[in-house]
């Protein structure tokens, strides 16, 4: 979980995150349903009513979101794939999968298994419409999540990365040609051609007087277009780095630096004049410490001039090291 995510605690081991920017889409649902879906629909209910069943289906629509990961993720987890958290966020939902399917067969079942939930959700929803039949903000709510759930199902089978189909799509490939990164990088094109046409139709509607719409359409389409790119990018980058070692690309120059000096007085004599980012803490020849950038980020400015290198390095009991350090 990043700094931008609110912990909501773990599902079968799995941390579960909360995006910022899932508030402004929760708002924007709840408005959505509460002025125009349900008095469209369902006439003469207070005010206050179309409200609260409009933050309702907004609650619900991110439990389908998240039903639906969860069947990517214990699937994964079955092909004994680890899974390292599912965030909601403004576009739905993503589930973050620690390493590849170890095979085509394995890719295919772990991308489809979202849809099917899906489908298997609208079927329910479908199923408890009678029993609501009395209760007509239930029937509304269930109403609805039988179309948005149909609608995440046939959007998520869209046959490009990084939809669901587009997953399903580079398994197929990959089962045809044998090869996962031919299979990564045609699903992945083929994502980035369906997010143009997104684009285009946004930018199309909302030259045509269709604004609103014709904006998210256009957004989605450059998210996915985002996405597919850098699965790429990615791709490209294993390439790179594959059959290399980490004792390549290290830099074997480092910065000591004495326990007792400030971060303030660091900042200022060493980052700030030679730009370096890392410091080995020294305390006459002995290596007491690390201290990097990314520390000092995390220690409020205002603390610099008073705090030492000390208490903001990593002991080197923490570190792992492989063979003496050489200045």
């Amino acid at each position: 979980m990043n700094r931008h995510t609110i912990p909501l605690g773990r599902i079968l081991g799995i941390p579960i995150g909360l995006d910022y920017s899932w508030f402004l889409i929760f708002g924007l649902i709840t408005w959505t349903m509460a002025v125009g879906y349900y008095p469209a629909e369902f006439k003469n209910w207070p005010i206050a009513q179309y409200w609260i069943v409009g933050a309702l289906t907004a609650i619900m629509l991110f439990v389908s979101v998240l039903l639906h990961e969860l069947g990517h993720s214990v699937v994964a987890m079955r092909y004994k794939i680890p899974v390292r958290s599912i965030t909601l966020f403004i576009f739905g939902g993503v589930s973050l999968i620690g390493t590849e399917p170890p095979t085509a067969i394995a890719g295919f079942w772990i991308a489809i298994v979202g849809p099917v939930v899906s489908f298997a959700l609208a079927v329910l929803f479908r199923l408890m419409e009678p029993f609501f039949a009395g209760i007509a903000p239930l029937l509304a709510l269930s109403k609805y999540l039988v179309y948005i759930n149909v609608a995440l199902g046939v959007f998520n089978l869209i046959p490009g990365f990084p939809l669901d189909g587009g997953g399903v799509f580079r398994a197929i490939v990959w089962g045809v040609t044998h090869s996962m990164r031919r299979a990564t990088l045609i699903a992945a094109n083929v994502g980035r051609f369906i997010a143009y046409l997104f684009i285009f139709f946004g930018v199309w509607l909302m030259f045509a007087g269709n604004f609103i719409n014709g904006m998210w359409i256009a957004f989605i389409g450059w998210f996915l277009e985002s996405a597919a790119r850098g699965q790429v990018q990615q791709l490209t980058l294993h390439d790179m780095l594959a059959g290399h070692k980490v004792s390549q690309a290290m830099n074997r120059q480092y910065a000591a630096i004495p326990p007792d000096v400030t971060l303030q007085r660091l900042v200022d004599d060493h980052i700030l004049a030679s730009g370096r980012r890392t410091f080995v803490v020294k305390q006459g020849d002995a290596v007491v410490g690390l201290l990097t950038l990314h520390h000092l980020k995390e220690i409020p400015r205002s603390d610099w001039p008073a705090i030492t290198a000390a208490r903001a390095m990593i002991p080197a009991g923490q570190m792992k090291q492989d063979g003496p350090m050489r200045n």
